[in-house]
């Protein structure tokens, strides 16, 4: 599923960004529900490397779906605005 990037997720990445964390920072605080804005929901996982999102649906399906460090910057500056999801296992 491809998802649409929202005002609110690209706030939340803005804040991210705006935490000026390395990633080995991140890693030390990771946590899977440290986010939580709109219909997204998630964290920094340390073994991924990235920030490990859930987003639930109109009908209530839950998606995964991961952004890198690099990628949360795209996001928050305007130049990605779509991600690939996966249905929850």
């Amino acid at each position: 599923m491809e998802l649409e990037v929202t005002e609110g997720f690209r706030q939340l990445c803005r804040s991210i960004e705006a935490e000026g964390r390395t990633l080995e920072e991140w890693s030390a605080i990771e946590s899977d529900d440290m986010f939580q804005v709109e219909s997204f929901e998630g964290g920094f996982d340390a073994i991924e490397d990235a920030f490990c999102f859930s987003f639930y649906d109109d009908d209530g399906s839950e998606w995964w779906f991961q952004v890198t460090l690099e990628e949360v910057r795209q996001i928050a500056g305007g130049e990605l605005e779509r991600l690939d999801a996966r249905p929850a296992e």
